[in-house]
């Protein structure tokens, strides 16, 4: 006894309906004007056959992949792109573009949206004159998405037919048309992928002046404002990034705003310098308090210089901390933008983000070893730095000025000799008296003995009312040079000054 199962004749039937149902419903995957994806699984004589993923396979013309030294550009196993314009049961015809002459070819091309190989003849009022399967178009300024008319004149570039009138006298083509087509095609596809914070990666396209744009997908850009470049400050696109690099960037923000058309468009926000990392959370640890490193002067400020010593991590020089051999006003007096100097890291504040500097400190301190370099009885040569009513103040050397007093010259009756001297003028002195702790050197004039220092007058028969020192003159000139000098950055009020004009950044 046999165990073949029949199957009744209706339920044969619709098997039979059912399997026709779908091969029709596989061939309606695609239509005319539609670009689809395929690899190429055979090259003839004449024709390219292409499995674009339905029962039928797709023909292409040969010639669509010859080039301008008539090699052949593909074989077997090659993904090639193409256009759909004819689509049936029975065949699927692709190009490259639509091709051909004649008003059949450019109606049909605009009916099903194909795009046609155009050549750009000239620039003209408006616009371009170009080219389209043997009759001359019009591509209006605003639909060229290629360049200027430099750039264009003499290319063969694909355009859309978006208007045919008076039996093809009139043809108006667009460019830009296209690629919007293709841009909004590849987008919805992009943003099905991708969402806000993730890292993805593009190509620099083009630089502007707030920032550069990125290629995330064919057609799909997405825009990295100068602020998001690098973690170190830029002033232009071209100091983070060049054209052509590839970058990996964190999709900050997908918005839609109104454009100059009026139709909304998709606006993708990145950032460059999140998908790297915060430099403040890596490599701020590398910082050490005493350290002596080079940076960048980035900016200036009315109370000092920013300076970058690690890429994207930057800190304050405060004006007082400057120089040692001179009162700085203003930071661009020592520094400008792009120096690359020496500094010590003074302190570093990881919470508030805050590194604070010295170039002073860099150089060592000056007055670390005067007794060695001006010992008491030596011979200097120095030069003016002010005239006082109290002395002639002397620079020795960077960060160390001497006092000759007044009353030294007078007692030496060579007052004229020293009051007629130019500002920066040399003059040869003595060494007089050196006291480290409160960084002043008192000079003579060669040949004249060195003074004992002088006893603090506070007692009986002292004939100073109120028993004030014998050197209160000399005193207070050194306080007003020194109110005026670099010792500036030890009063407190300029302390203060200073932690709140950080704070302020």
């Amino acid at each position: 006894m046999s165990d073949e199962k029949v199957i009744p004749a209706e339920d044969a039937s619709e098997n039979f309906a059912d399997l026709l149902a779908s091969q029709e419903n596989s061939q309606v995957r695609v239509q005319a004007g539609q670009k689809v994806t395929g690899t190429v699984i055979e090259v003839t004589d004449d024709s390219v056959f292409v499995n674009v993923g339905v029962k039928i396979d797709g023909v292409m013309d040969r010639k669509d992949f010859i080039d301008n030294e008539g090699n052949l550009t593909v074989k077997a196993g090659d993904e090639v792109e193409a256009w759909v314009t004819r689509a049936n049961s029975q065949e699927i015809v692709l190009a490259k573009s639509m091709n051909g002459a004649g008003m059949a070819a450019i109606e049909d091309a605009k009916e099903n949206a194909i795009p046609v190989d155009g050549r750009v003849i000239e620039s003209c009022k408006g616009g371009y004159h170009v080219e389209v399967l043997g009759k001359t178009a019009f591509c209006p300024g605003s639909q060229m998405a290629a360049g200027d008319a430099d750039s264009v004149v003499g290319r063969t570039l694909q355009f859309l037919i978006t208007r045919v009138e008076s039996r093809g006298r009139n043809i108006v083509v667009s460019h830009r048309a296209l690629l919007d087509r293709e841009r909004e095609a590849n987008l919805e596809k992009f943003l099905a992928e991708v969402k806000e914070g993730d890292i993805v990666e593009g190509t620099v396209t083009r630089l502007a002046p707030f920032g550069a744009f990125a290629e995330l997908a064919p057609a799909v850009e997405g825009m990295v404002h100068l602020s998001e470049l690098s973690w170190s400050r830029v002033m232009k696109a071209d100091e983070a990034v060049s054209e052509g690099q590839k970058i990996k960037v964190k999709i900050l923000k997908i918005s839609k705003e109104k454009g100059r058309d009026g139709r909304d468009h998709t606006r993708i926000s990145l950032s460059l310098k999140d998908a790297m990392g915060n430099p403040w959370d890596d490599e701020a640890s590398k910082l050490v308090i005493g350290d002596v490193v080079e940076g960048k002067v980035v900016r200036l400020a009315a109370f000092g210089a920013f300076v970058e010593v690690l890429p994207g991590i930057e800190g304050l020089v405060h004006v007082s901390e400057m120089s040692w051999g001179r009162r700085v006003n203003k930071p661009e007096e020592v520094v400008k933008a792009g120096d690359v100097i020496k500094v010590k890291i003074k302190d570093v504040n990881l919470e508030s983000r805050r590194v604070s500097l010295s170039m002073r400190d860099a150089e060592g301190d000056p007055w670390a070893d005067v007794e060695e370099r001006f010992p008491v009885g030596s011979t200097v040569e120095g030069r003016v730095e002010s005239h006082s009513k109290f002395g002639l103040f002397v620079v020795l050397a960077p960060g160390i000025t001497g006092l000759l007093p007044e009353g030294i010259m007078r007692a030496t009756k060579t007052v004229d000799q020293f009051k007629n001297l130019d500002k920066d003028a040399p003059v040869e002195l003595e060494i007089q008296r050196v006291d480290v702790a409160a960084r002043r050197i008192t000079l003579t004039p060669k040949g004249v003995e060195a003074q004992p220092e002088p006893v603090k007058e506070g007692g009986a028969g002292s004939g100073k009312k109120g028993g004030k020192s014998s050197r209160e003159p000399e005193d207070n000139s050194w306080r007003q040079h020194q109110k005026a000098g670099a010792s500036s950055d030890n009063s407190i009020m300029a302390q203060a000054l200073q932690k709140a004009m950080q704070n302020k950044h």
